[in-house]
């Protein structure tokens, strides 16, 4: 080891000043003043044994990377067995005697009659209606609260429930764990998991994911300002609007969900002949993507528990992610 070498890593003076470590991090005091941020003298293990010290780190960025990771953990976990199933969005505004709620509770009940699972962000309105119609009709119904700074509670109707810190943690898990996405009339926060679907199917981020518009005449707008202004100045292309469809008909909504996931294990099989993955988890991947044509058994409600060489298969891979 050279001399310089060795007095970098004794944390010792050099020609350019005193060096100093906190953990992998390297700091220089130049003429005296230090470049550590924090200003401490300690050590960082004693933030962790002095139970003197303030609860301030719970603040700082490293600690938040871990909170949002234990997230994605807890999330991949609760939903990695999940059967198929398909997310609802819609307002959490709407009345139970609304004419969207029902609407909503005929979308949960007929999805579950498909072989699905519901999906929702677990809240009042309409993911309510989606969560009670999956439920009463004995299907898996799911719900992904967030923290928000009002008190929102997952609603009665949901049989399996996280709730998230972050909106980005909570966004991958509704278009990870499921094969399509039902819309039904929202807000902004709607219309943020909606934009976001449309452009991972746009850009080819995530394949054979149908996305269906309850109400024409809520959407009839914003498709028609898709078409008039942003086809028109080239901002997206003429086909993208076929990316989704719009109706009034709970069971042409299902129909295009379920045809569109027709012949996929087959088309998927041939795409994953010519890959270098092994030959276990190219069966990982078609017994998951089994479940989404209708393999599996579609009248479970609960996540099956699968032979243990099943698991993680799949290098962690949803159907519409291969």
């Amino acid at each position: 080891m050279g001399r310089k070498t060795s007095r970098m890593m004794g944390g010792k003076d050099d020609d350019r000043g005193h060096l100093r470590f906190r953990g992998p991090v390297v700091f220089r005091d130049r003429g005296g003043k230090a470049h550590d941020h924090t200003h401490a003298r300690s050590t960082t293990e004693q933030g962790v044994v002095d139970g003197q010290m303030d609860a301030d780190w719970l603040l700082t960025v490293p600690w938040r990377v871990l909170r949002i990771q234990s997230e994605f953990v807890e999330g991949f976990g609760a939903l990695a067995e999940i059967p198929r199933a398909v997310t609802v969005f819609g307002s959490a505004r709407a009345e139970v005697d609304s004419p969207y709620y029902k609407k909503g509770v005929e979308v949960g009940r007929a999805l579950h009659e498909a072989g699905y699972g519901v999906i929702t962000g677990g809240g009042p309105g309409l993911m309510e209606a989606a969560n009670r119609g999956c439920a009463e009709a004995g299907g898996l119904s799911i719900g992904l609260g967030i923290e928000l700074p009002h008190e929102q509670n997952l609603n009665a109707w949901v049989n399996l429930g996280l709730n998230f810190r972050y909106f980005f943690v909570r966004k991958t898990m509704f278009l990870k764990y499921s094969e399509a996405f039902v819309c039904l009339p929202g807000g902004f926060g709607t219309m943020d998991e909606l934009f976001e679907a449309l452009v991972l199917v746009q850009t080819g981020k995530v394949t054979r994911y149908p996305i269906v518009l309850i109400g024409t005449k809520f959407w009839s707008g914003l498709v028609e300002w898709i078409r008039d202004r942003l086809i028109s100045e080239k901002m997206v292309s003429p086909e993208d609007p076929d990316l989704f469809l719009v109706t009034d008909d709970v069971e042409e909504a299902v129909g295009y969900i379920t045809t569109k996931h027709e012949g996929f294990v087959e088309e998927l099989g041939r795409r994953l002949e010519g890959n270098s993955l092994s030959q276990s988890q190219r069966a990982g991947i078609l017994r998951r993507v089994g479940k989404l044509a209708g393999d599996g058994d579609p009248s479970s409600t609960e996540p099956s528990s699968g032979d243990p060489s099943d698991q993680d298969s799949s290098d962690g891979c949803s159907p519409h992610d291969a």
